[in-house]
């Protein structure tokens, strides 16, 4: 790939599955505890969480980019809030990772939001009248019965992190090797003459990496589907 792809190119395509790991790391046990708890609680504020998590699907990605803008700059309320202490989120690749995963965590906590619920409660009954603990019950009955589902929605998490631009564009801009990732050079390259090329072999990449991404998470989902028919 080094060869076929240019040093501008494996740049964004580096950075960008370094953001997208860092994004899915990041996000991957809030993610689970949302999914948990729309999946098993029963609370008041549940339907406002579940609004909250599904918010980015339906705001456009350059009004979340804004937002974190206003938030996360130098002197946004939280920017001014973590500048003493050495954290900087615009205009840096943190930022552009910031912004992956808030773009993606809905698709993250749906898989596992299913796989929860999918999980038989009876099993957990079982291991609770034995004398487990509710962390316990967790960590050796629901979350392994999910983690197909846990995996899919990493994954699919990672795919859409892979792909975001307009937050992301808004939030951190367009910087070489700082936060221009793949759809970012896509953009530029296509503002220049005689880019085409190279945007259209990162168009492939992209293209690659979101069906390997799709059928992954297909796969895993299948398999969540036997075990429950189980």
């Amino acid at each position: 790939m080094t060869d076929w792809l240019g040093p501008e190119e494996w740049q964004a395509v580096r950075l960008s599955l370094k953001v997208s790991a860092t994004a899915v790391a990041a996000s991957l046990p809030l993610g689970l505890l949302c999914a948990l708890a729309l999946a098993k609680g029963r609370f008041p504020g549940r339907q406002l969480l579940n609004g909250l998590v599904h918010l980015p699907l339906i705001l456009p990605p350059v009004v979340t980019g804004y937002l974190l803008l206003i938030a996360f700059s130098r002197q946004g309320p939280l920017g001014a809030l973590l500048e003493p202490f050495g954290v900087s989120f615009a205009f840096r690749w943190t930022g552009a990772a910031l912004a992956a995963a808030i773009m993606a965590f809905p698709l993250m906590v749906r898989p596992m939001r299913l796989a929860f619920e999918a999980v038989d409660p009876g099993l957990e009954q079982a291991a609770a009248t034995l004398g487990a603990s509710s962390f316990k019950v967790f960590a050796t009955v629901t979350l392994p019965l999910a983690l197909p589902g846990v995996v899919a929605g990493a994954i699919l998490a990672f795919a859409k992190a892979m792909g975001e631009f307009g937050a992301t564009i808004t939030f951190v801009s367009n910087i070489p090797g700082e936060t221009r990732t793949i759809p970012t050079a896509i953009y530029a390259f296509l503002q220049m003459p005689g880019g085409e090329g190279a945007a259209l072999r990162l168009v492939a990449v992209s293209v690659a990496l979101a069906m390997g991404a799709l059928l992954a998470s297909e796969w895993l989902s299948r398999r969540v589907a036997r075990r429950v028919a189980a």
